[in-house]
């Protein structure tokens, strides 16, 4: 099916995108608002067609790539959140003990592009853990509109509990080597910043465009963060200034990169709110990060 290039695509369809793919939109109210961009020879098909995500194409690292040892799904307990957890493992060629990072994803569920980023970070040298948080619910379904929906019904309170428990999981792996980071994007952004909140231990944290903690809250984070803000994203950017005063208040080490003209999600290259150039530059700086501070 063929699909619009990224420069034909009004803003506002960019904007209306973020609305629906944030749960602030249904489905049906999307789709009405979306056909008055329909014109031109435009078909609405074609508009969805385009901004819905490609999991077939845009595979970074392979299962088999020889820069890694494997990349394995493994379980794991968390007895505050969810209760058996399923994450994907991936771990560095080589021999030894690696610092670890878990990977966390956005609103919808370990979807390709998650697991994707769990085996770059192993070929960067580190062992990571993606894990699901939709497994409790019988996991990610292959559809994320799906898992959107799946992932409304637990609490995330609940799911910050699996992420804290994938961190200890990780910290006392065989293969890790105790100094252990997280990285998250949109709702993994949250996360990243709440785990923060929750470990003083944490070695490091980078949140992709992700919400805020409470002032209460950032107060008490100990570890290193590098903040990832896109400059479009006037939802998630506005909670901003609050968080930095907070956090130099308080003397927390922290880095924040806005990249401007780039929307929500530039770093997810499965859909056109990509952006090539700042996703690179913005993964450089983070594995850059982890390596100062967990090697």
């Amino acid at each position: 099916m063929d699909k619009l290039k990224k420069e034909d695509i009004p803003q506002e369809v960019f904007d209306l995108y973020d609305y629906y793919a944030h749960n602030k939109l249904e489905r049906r109210v999307f789709m009405e608002k979306l056909s008055a961009y329909a014109v031109g020879g435009i078909t609405l098909t074609t508009l969805m067609s385009t901004m819905m995500p490609d999991y077939v194409t845009t595979a970074t690292i392979l299962d088999n790539d020889e820069r890694m040892q494997s990349s394995d799904y493994v379980f794991y307990d968390s007895p505050k959140g969810g209760g058996e957890i399923r994450g994907l493992l991936s771990k560095p060629a080589g021999s030894g003990k690696f610092p670890g990072i878990v990977v966390v994803h956005e609103n919808r569920g370990l979807n390709p592009y998650i697991e994707d980023v769990g085996r770059r970070c192993a070929v960067a040298g580190f062992i990571s853990i993606a894990p699901d948080a939709l497994w409790p619910l019988g996991g990610y379904p292959g559809n994320d509109d799906k898992g959107r929906e799946m992932q409304r019904e637990r609490n995330r309170d609940e799911m910050l509990e699996d992420f804290i428990a994938a961190y200890n999981y990780l910290k006392n792996h065989p293969d890790c080597d105790g100094n252990v980071g997280v990285v998250g994007f949109c709702f993994g952004g949250w996360i990243s910043n709440m785990m923060a909140v929750r470990l003083p231990d944490l070695g490091a944290s980078v949140p992709f465009y992700g919400g805020q903690p409470s002032a209460e809250e950032a107060a008490q984070i100990k570890a290193p963060l590098m903040i990832q803000y896109a400059g479009l994203d006037e939802r998630v950017n506005a909670g901003w200034p609050a968080y930095e005063e907070v956090l130099k208040t308080n003397g927390v080490e922290y880095q924040m990169f806005m990249y401007p003209d780039v929307n929500h999600g530039f770093h997810n290259n499965t859909t056109p709110r990509y952006d090539e150039a700042a996703a690179n530059l913005a993964w450089d700086r983070t594995i850059a990060f982890f390596k100062e501070h967990l090697k």
